[in-house]
């Protein structure tokens, strides 16, 4: 193993306080989730209030409706978050064991059944309060990128979610029997590709930063479908690239198929995570397609 970085002393827990017997323990992801729930609710009810964002000086909806709206995003993280992991990545499991399914606590958080649970949230509540689902979409999409940055980074905290083995310099040697299990040379360490860094940076650093910057300097927000085409397409296209360089989940792993591909025909396939991300990848293109046509389609002034 060439030079590697080794792990830095980090816990998975802020503090914990015992009770009564009982432990309890507020973990670095539980607070990026509220984090980043609450950093995003303050950027959309920023660009609600800023009229001249939007077109024909409209917003989708007030300030208090984004707080009514936050309640029902929050439901459909967790129940699809949830949800998704059980049924995209241990269905077998969860059927032998279903009173498992409703302890979070014990980990288990599927990003794309996330965003399956928002979409049905985000709809249900546009339908119900007579809101522009589109314009919805992009004041959500815009809103996402700093909790996408923080969980990540908060999976490197926990040394989860680490990436395939490498002899790169920024290699990462993480703890645990399974990350130091990659068939290395008796007495060698194992470094890893630091994966969770790589999504922190460009899921939540680079393309939420390209958002904001399209939203709130260069009027995105007046074509209806932009940010949320490219929050799709960049998301589904960072995910699926570093999903090269991801470690599969252990149930996908065999030994006649060491890269875990979820999908292969000769030896090539995909992963979960890039077949996940191929229907992103989709519907963002669709809806920037979608904008451009109703932008041509458009009368001059």
């Amino acid at each position: 193993m060439k030079a590697a970085i080794p792990f830095p002393p980090l816990s998975p827990e802020l503090f914990s306080i015992s009770l009564g017997g009982f432990e309890f323990a507020l973990r670095w992801y539980a607070l990026a989730y509220i984090a980043g729930i609450l950093i995003g609710w303050r950027i959309a009810t920023a660009a609600v209030k800023r009229h001249t964002l939007w077109r024909d000086g409209q917003p989708p909806m007030s300030a208090e409706q984004v707080e009514q709206l936050m309640t029902w995003v929050i439901l459909g993280v967790i129940l699809g978050g949830r949800l998704g992991f059980v049924l995209f990545y241990q269905p077998a499991y969860y059927l032998s064991n279903p009173a498992e399914i409703l302890m979070v606590w014990h980990g288990g958080m599927s990003f794309h059944g996330g965003l399956l649970g928002v979409v049905v949230a985000v709809v249900a509540f546009c339908l119900r309060s007579g809101i522009r689902l589109m314009p919805t979409a992009d004041l959500l999409a815009m809103a996402v990128p700093p909790g996408l940055l923080l969980g990540r980074l908060a999976n490197f905290v926990n040394a989860e979610l680490w990436g395939r083995p490498t002899d790169l310099p920024w290699g990462v040697i993480f703890p645990g029997a399974a990350a130091q299990d990659c068939g290395q040379p008796l007495g060698e360490m194992c470094a890893r590709h630091p994966s969770q860094l790589y999504e922190a940076g460009l899921e939540g650093l680079l393309l939420g930063g390209l958002l904001l910057v399209l939203a709130f300097g260069m009027g995105a927000l007046k074509r209806s479908g932009v940010i949320a085409g490219l929050f799709f397409a960049g998301y589904g296209l960072a995910r699926f690239a570093v999903e090269f360089v991801r470690q599969p989940d252990a149930q996908f792993v065999s030994p006649g198929n060491p890269l875990g591909l979820a999908w292969q025909v000769g030896g090539y396939g995909l992963t979960m995570g890039q077949i996940l991300s191929l229907p992103m990848i989709l519907l963002g293109l669709g809806l920037l397609l979608a904008a451009r046509r109703r932008r041509a389609a458009a009368p001059a002034v």
